[in-house]
């Protein structure tokens, strides 16, 4: 601050003003207070706690002191983590309006003003100078103006961010990879778990979508605070709306007591909504509610009314969703709500199948390995031994399609390491693990867009490999019982074939 202080002021206060003849009046601060009122003054301030209480009782207001240490007051990072969580516990703890106060301090510190009072903590801006003082319009909001075409914008905002694996990226050290696939999901996602938006999750069953969830979670600025997660599909409709909303006492037949739902819980936190797609349409109506920030709130304020209750519940919650259905369909459909899916898709995060990221699965097999010796080792005691997985093995997994994506993958792991002879998984061990392709698969292969990427000898490729695997999974490995399955007239010939195709198995001779 650089405003002079009038003589009746104590030194403390004039040293935390300062003294500039040439700017007379009584400082930006107590500018503002002789000329606006407010239901509660706080001041955050770096000097002293005796100099700061000074500088408060020559303003002449019950002032709030909130002192912070500032190392750089030119540094936005430091000084966002000292302004935030001192607003969290404000707008907790009151239903009023904020008003930011501009002028005294660094520009930097205006600029977090601005940028929290335009996003996360809607707030009234003041500006004073020269004795006078007026509110400040900044004609854009963050959340509806900048932040869904920023997010939504190609690669050239976050792809710098997509050059890292995710065991380098703060938050999400438990995903595993290092394709150019995952990497680049990892990137989006660390942008948008840096803003309080909601998060759309998009991919196929068991790609780790909750996991996501969670490394968002963890790398934004609730990381601290709880993540609380609800699998829409698992909850009957009946209850669903209590497990979210809670209900008081009374308000249906075994509701005994008053009880918080997963909005309440997550307070302050994350609601991970878990095969959001499931919910059926009375329950969509429900949630748009809920999500729909009230005027002049953060994008995270949340309104809803517990069941049975009379009045309204607001907390602070950052919503990320999930889904493996088509929604663009279900809307078609009719069973999905157009409105609830712009209100959960400010970013949409779609994460690819393990499909398309065959060069991850040597990393996650070993990964995945280590925790089931360990889990099988408890529970078999001395007589289990730890596996290992042998290379042909590894290039017999990366073949393969895995519809189940990642947990396929696990589930394959731990029935071939609990039922396999020796130390090294060999390729007919995840074979016996595997299921058969879905029957589905067939009319999706069917089915698929000609031009672009197409190629048909890929995908003949693709067939041939299919059955010959199956082949072989049905001998037990036995090339002679395999070639007679597939027609043809000798083992030489499937011998051949495998080969050629790279689909490895330890093979038996013709006289077995």
């Amino acid at each position: 601050m650089v405003a002079a202080v009038p003589s009746s002021a104590s030194e403390a206060a004039r040293k935390i003003v300062g003294q500039c003849d040439s700017v007379p009046g009584v400082g930006p601060v107590k500018s503002l207070l002789d000329q606006e009122s407010f239901d509660q003054i706080h001041l955050l301030s770096d000097y002293t706690p005796a100099a700061s209480n000074e500088f408060a009782s020559w303003l002449d207001r019950k002032v709030k002191i909130h002192v912070v240490a500032v190392k750089n007051p030119s540094d936005h990072g430091a000084l966002l983590d000292i302004v935030r969580p001192i607003l969290q516990g404000l707008r907790r703890a009151k239903d009023d309006e904020l008003a930011f106060h501009l002028s005294p301090g660094t520009p930097a510190m205006g600029a977090i003003w601005i940028l929290l009072g335009k996003s996360q903590f809607p707030a009234t801006l003041y500006q004073t100078y020269n004795g006078k003082a007026w509110k400040t319009e900044i004609p854009f909001d963050i959340t509806t103006d900048v932040l869904p075409d920023l997010l939504r914008e190609p690669d050239r905002y976050w792809q710098h961010l997509a050059t890292r694996t995710p065991q380098e990226v703060s938050g999400f050290e438990s995903i595993v990879g290092k394709s150019e696939a995952i990497k680049a999901a990892v990137g989006r996602a660390q942008r948008a778990a840096i803003h309080d938006v909601p998060v759309l999750i998009l991919g196929e069953s068991g790609t780790g979508k909750e996991m996501f969830a969670e490394a968002i979670h963890k790398a934004s600025h609730r990381g601290r605070q709880q993540i609380v997660s609800i699998n829409c599909a698992a909850i009957s409709r009946e209850l669903l709306e209590s497990e979210l909303f809670g209900h008081v006492k009374g308000a249906f037949t075994g509701a005994d007591k008053n009880r918080i739902g997963a909005f309440e819980e997550a307070d302050g936190g994350t609601l991970f909504l878990d095969e959001i797609g499931e919910c059926d349409l009375a329950m969509q109506a429900k949630l748009l509610r809920a999500l729909q920030p009230p005027a002049a709130e953060g994008p995270c304020c949340r309104i809803f009314r517990p069941v049975g209750a009379m009045q309204d519940k607001k907390v602070d919650v950052r919503i990320i969703a999930a889904t493996n259905r088509d929604l663009t369909k279900a809307i078609a459909d009719g069973a999905f709500r157009e409105d609830l899916l712009y209100r959960l898709s400010i970013v949409t995060l779609k994460l690819p199948p393990l499909r398309q990221r065959p060069e991850d699965i040597a990393q996650i097999s070993k990964t995945l390995l280590i925790d089931i010796n360990v889990r099988l080792k408890k529970q078999g005691g001395p007589s289990y031994q730890d596996k290992s997985i042998s290379a042909d093995t590894i290039q017999f997994m990366q073949r393969y399609p895995w519809p189940g994506n990642v947990r396929e993958l696990s589930n394959a792991l731990v029935q071939a390491a609990m039922m396999a002879d020796s130390k090294t998984l060999k390729p007919q061990d995840i074979a016996a693990a595997v299921a058969e392709f879905p029957s589905a698969k067939n009319d999706d292969l069917l089915s698929l867009p000609l031009g672009g990427s197409f190629v048909l000898e890929s995908h003949l490729l693709n067939i041939q490999r299919h059955f010959l695997r199956r082949a072989m999974l049905e001998s037990d490995g036995k090339v002679t019982k395999a070639a007679k399955l597939l027609g043809y007239k000798n083992y030489q010939t499937l011998s051949a074939q495998l080969e050629r195709l790279g689909v490895e198995f330890e093979m038996q001779s013709e006289a077995e």
